[in-house]
């Protein structure tokens, strides 16, 4: 009964059909018989429809393929042209930066010479102060001897008239100083206050020029110490908004900064050279640093934290394994696997694009398998910094050998389709020690950076 409905309502449906696809038949002709192939209205609905989505399918997948080539040219173009415009900010803030310094240093060097300067004039000014007291003591004793002097000349003329008149028999009229010694003393203490004055205001002027020379190099050095803030407070921006990105991009891919900054610098902690004596500063240790050579110290740390984070980027697998436009076919995690069936988990990301694609090491690293493995076809495996490997499967063919170091994009392999593969792809895996993790989480937390 059941098929009875089955043919009535197909063949209804096949009714309905002919009015616009009547029923036509193929006739295939041999030498000795004539044979016809009938095509019913269902059967040629049935083939439009195919050969439709067929077409519709293909214009679908070519136009994913094409947004996914312009999309991602345009990503790497704006990334190139960001990385460029940063370097160049960097490299004007770093020469500004040593401008700025020597301008600090021959301000410093122009105010300790006007230091010395002040100090002789002072030393001088002290001379003559010195000098004058001197003199003054020695005007003092000359006045006081002159006065004995002339007392006891005085009393000596007294006594000797006293005597010649008592000889004479007759008193004669005491007489006071001579006016010419007076005046020759009065001369020679006059002369001598004068010059001492003449000195004094010269070494005064000296003293005055020199204190307007040290406020204008003061005020020159004021200038200089606020472009250096500002040249600092820039340095200190720039070198913040570098760093937030980086920072970011370890955060975001599941890393601790502190322990891979701490690794790498253990990495890169050579030291040496000859054996020089040591001249011991008496100027002060460190803790006598001016605000300028801590902030200047601070920002050489961070300058050194972000060469640290740029040695560290380069180990790890930030880059893109495939650089030519791709379609991500099937995600890190559990799937329905495509040849044996049944839920499998799938721990790595497959990346499809045309046969022969260049495939590149996402980080600096050794190889240490470049051969067929079972399931992976000819696969390339890498072991990177920090107990990370990676591994790139199903290629065509292998352009590394085993035990061969490689840096950050050199080409590795071709893309194909070896191994247990259903098309061309790559298959790439992301491994932190021993266990597979989402190799998207690396490429989208550096999207933002290189």
């Amino acid at each position: 009964m059941r098929q009875t409905l089955t043919a009535r309502f197909l063949h209804r449906i096949d009714v309905a059909l002919g009015r616009y696809l009547p029923e036509k038949r193929l006739f295939l002709r041999s030498d000795d018989s004539t044979r016809f192939v009938r095509l019913s209205p269902l059967t040629q609905a049935a083939a439009l429809s195919g050969t439709t989505a067929l077409v519709a399918w293909t214009m679908v997948a070519s136009s994913i393929l094409l947004i996914d080539q312009v999309g991602s040219g345009n990503l790497r173009d704006q990334a190139r042209r960001e990385q460029a415009l940063y370097d160049s900010r960097l490299n004007a803030i770093a020469a500004e930066r040593d401008r700025r310094a020597q301008d600090v240093r021959e301000a410093q060097d122009r105010f300790n010479l006007a230091l010395d300067e002040v100090s002789k004039m002072q030393s001088a000014l002290l001379a003559s102060e010195e000098r004058r007291r001197e003199l003054e003591t020695g005007m003092a004793v000359i006045q006081k001897t002159l006065r004995r002097t002339l007392a006891e000349r005085d009393t000596a003329q007294g006594r000797s008239q006293e005597l010649a008149a008592q000889l004479a028999g007759e008193t004669a009229p005491a007489e006071g100083p001579r006016p010419a010694d007076v005046q020759q003393t009065l001369a020679f203490l006059t002369g001598a206050l004068d010059q001492t004055a003449e000195e004094r205001d010269r070494i005064a002027a000296d003293a005055a020029s020199a204190y307007d020379m040290v406020r204008t190099i003061s005020y020159e050095r004021e200038l200089d110490a606020e472009r250096n803030d500002q040249i600092f407070t820039s340095l200190e921006e720039a070198l913040t908004v570098s760093m937030a990105p980086l920072d970011k991009m370890f955060k975001a891919a599941g890393l601790n900064t502190k322990s891979i900054i701490n690794r790498v610098r253990q990495g890169y902690s050579g030291v040496g050279g000859p054996l020089t004596p040591l001249s011991v500063s008496t100027k002060g240790a460190a803790a006598d640093l001016t605000p300028d050579e801590i902030r200047a110290r601070a920002i050489m740390g961070r300058l050194d934290e972000i060469n640290m984070y740029r040695i560290a980027a380069e180990k790890l697998p930030f880059a893109q394994p495939v650089k030519a436009g791709y379609r991500l076919t099937s995600p890190f995690g559990v799937r329905e696997h495509p040849t044996l069936g049944g839920q499998r988990m799938h721990e790595g990301t497959d990346m499809a694009s045309a046969y022969g694609t260049p495939i590149y090491a996402t980080a600096d690293g050794v190889v240490v398998k470049a051969q067929w493995v079972s399931g992976y076809g000819r696969m390339v495996e890498i072991r990177h910094e920090f107990g990370i490997v990676t591994r790139y499967g199903h290629m065509s063919k292998i352009r590394v050998e085993a035990g061969q170091r490689v840096s950050r994009g050199d080409r590795i392999g071709d893309m194909g389709s070896s191994g247990r593969s259903t098309g061309t792809h790559l298959h790439y895996e992301v491994r932190v020690d021993g266990k597979p993790v989402n190799p998207m989480t690396y490429i989208k937390a550096a999207r933002n950076v290189f």
